[in-house]
């Protein structure tokens, strides 16, 4: 029987270098992703590199919870009818803001780095035990470190800079990441981070050249700290995506549950805040609260 892996974003850049992976090891993989040509090329590129199973596309616009609740409806759809195992869930979707927006009400980094991913993982929980041994893989960055701690709101008091912003969301997914590993523990699903270092990007072209996107304190020294950060993100896709492929794959103590796996492959120290009780409940408390597993 087929084990199957979904990759969210998975059309392009270190999404799509996961998903080639994937299917490399043996994996019928799913690429979600908004574009339906994106979407084509993507499997296009994965069927000629010669699968064991061949790969499809799913048009999801995951800045969209009512569209990540149809998607997580579709994919436990398919595996009920076709009785094969969803063995892995890679989240790897992501995206700054240089400019504060609104997403279903909500911030939107809060809702696509971290609120997307966690209502579809959420959702997919019983599909995910019914195929156990599986695993979750949730993409994580660097920009944790200059997150702010606090979560009382979705959205923390004071101006608005996208690059801090980012790392909050993403500072809560993996807060919750790490969380899950250990709610989910024995039931034989397996809950892992990934951070990619760098690579150049979508996310990454353009953006950081806008001083704007990190706080005043920041701000006159940006120019260096961004042109360290974009050598850091010059490497090809296809090395940033081997930390996902490895959390995905690996058996022994990469394979472990409530591991992130660092840039090179191996398992590194997980950023102490998130590893804090009282962070991951309140983020906790924020996801039940926008974005409830039973809609209203």
């Amino acid at each position: 029987m087929r084990k199957t892996a979904v990759v969210t974003a998975g059309t392009g850049g270190i999404g799509l270098e996961t998903a080639l992976g994937l299917a490399s090891a043996g994996y019928a993989v799913t690429v979600v992703g908004r574009s339906a040509d994106r979407g084509v090329r993507a499997v296009e590129r994965i069927d000629a590199t010669g699968p064991a199973h061949p790969a499809r596309f799913i048009a999801a616009d995951l800045a969209s919870l009512a569209q990540v609740r149809a998607l997580a409806e579709r994919i436990a759809a398919d595996h009920a009818a076709s009785g094969e195992p969803l063995a892995v869930l890679v989240n790897n979707i992501g995206a700054m803001f240089p400019e504060r927006r609104l997403l279903d009400g909500v911030e939107a980094s809060f809702v696509v780095n971290h609120l997307s991913p966690y209502l579809l993982t959420e959702l997919l929980l019983p599909t995910l035990t019914a195929g156990a041994p599986s695993r979750i893989v949730n993409v994580t960055s660097a920009a944790v470190g200059v997150a702010k701690r606090t979560f009382e709101a979705a959205e923390p008091p004071g101006g608005y800079y996208g690059f801090h912003w980012y790392g909050r969301a993403k500072l809560a997914n993996l807060a919750y990441t790490l969380d899950l590993a250990a709610r989910l523990d024995g039931t034989g699903v397996s809950v892992l981070a990934a951070d990619p270092g760098g690579a150049a990007t979508d996310m990454t072209d353009g953006t950081l050249t806008d001083p704007r996107i990190v706080s005043p304190a920041l701000r006159l020294l940006w120019p260096l700290v961004r042109r360290k950060f974009e050598r850091s993100t010059s490497g090809p896709a296809s090395a940033a995506a081997r930390p996902s492929i490895v959390a995905a794959t690996a058996e022994g103590p990469a394979g472990r549950t409530g591991v992130v796996i660092g840039a090179g492959g191996r398992p590194v120290t997980a950023f102490r805040a998130a590893t804090d009780p009282r962070v991951a409940a309140a983020v906790r408390r924020l996801s039940e609260l926008h974005a409830p597993l039973e809609q209203p």
